[in-house]
């Protein structure tokens, strides 16, 4: 038997939701798991991509041993059960790039837990679903949009269990993705943020997080734009990544602009919009990274509401 499953990308935190806000975005990531039938052929994992050094990809990202968060995946599931995997091949064709703050490991672990989990007769429901797959991620602001679609604020509790709640991104806000050529590791983004902080900035996220919910709920473009700023991560991780202070700066005075954020740990950013001005921001995108010398892809989406989803089902 064999199981197909598309996983979309995913961006986190979005300005002040550290950690508890996801949304997915429309490139896609595809997992299949093929039962054989051969004994002692253990688990076989390759990776299929558009990138011209997917061999780096996979030494550097996705390992294919046991080290891989996609064996990882698989065997939790099938250990919570009582079982353990053997005698499958993995298949992961990546167009979601990887190290640039996009969900690309959430993806592959979202894809290789729904495509087992289906193999095994959907022994996991979706509440142990996430919470297998945050048990692995570290966080649930990537996994749960990956698996539910849509923006998501998620809450990993002391008992291993995800809260979450689906908010509604109005349609007349676009996305603009700028993708620099620019790796940046998680471990890296995450080691300079500071262990404490003052309290004055825990205060100001809280703020913007309530006034971010509530620009969504209403679609309030002049309180998004107040929403849209964080004091807990970006300042820390600007320094590694280009563009993003010039991007900031650029458009937090521009009308039909809301703001733009760092994408989970970078390097990418978001540039959220209004009113069809989409070319204008890709303009400014272009001239400020091509300024940096810094090649990027900048691509304009729509959130894709859709999660994971089994192709051959």
């Amino acid at each position: 038997m064999k199981v197909s499953v598309k996983v979309p990308a995913t961006s986190a935190n979005i300005g002040p939701g550290f950690d508890c806000l996801g949304m997915a975005l429309p490139i896609y990531n595809i997992v299949t798991i093929d039962e054989t039938v051969l004994p002692g052929t253990g688990v076989e994992i390759n990776i299929l991509s558009d990138e011209e050094d997917v061999d780096n990809l996979i030494i550097d990202h996705i390992p294919k041993d046991e080290n891989s968060v996609v064996y990882k995946a698989v065997e939790l599931l099938y250990n919570s059960i009582g079982q353990t995997p053997s005698e499958l091949k993995i298949n992961i064709e990546t167009a979601i790039p990887v190290t640039r703050g996009l969900g690309s490991s959430a993806a592959v672990i979202v894809g290789a837990l729904i495509a087992a989990n289906k193999l095994l007769g959907n022994p996991a429901d979706e509440s142990a679903l996430l919470s297998i797959a945050t048990e692995i991620e570290g966080h649930p602001d990537n996994v749960t949009p990956a698996i539910l679609g849509g923006l998501v604020m998620s809450s990993l509790e002391n008992d291993g269990s995800i809260v979450y709640r689906k908010l509604n991104w109005p349609d007349e806000w676009t996305i603009t993705v700028c993708i620099p050529d620019v790796e940046l590791a998680t471990e890296i983004s995450r080691s300079v943020i500071p262990k404490e902080v003052p309290i004055e900035d825990a205060v100001f996220n809280l703020k913007r997080m309530g006034m971010f919910v509530e620009a969504v709920n209403t679609h309030d473009s002049e309180l998004m734009k107040l929403a849209l700023t964080d004091k807990l991560h970006q300042p820390y991780r600007e320094k590694l990544v280009p563009g993003l202070k010039e991007l900031t700066e650029a458009f937090k005075h521009e009308e039909d602009i809301l703001g733009c954020v760092l994408s989970g740990a970078g390097s990418s950013m978001l540039i959220i919009s209004k009113n069809n001005v989409t070319d204008k921001v890709v303009s400014i995108t272009e001239e400020i990274m091509s300024n940096l010398n810094v090649k990027a892809d900048i691509r304009t989406l729509k959130i894709e509401e859709n999660g994971a989803v089994i192709l051959n089902d």
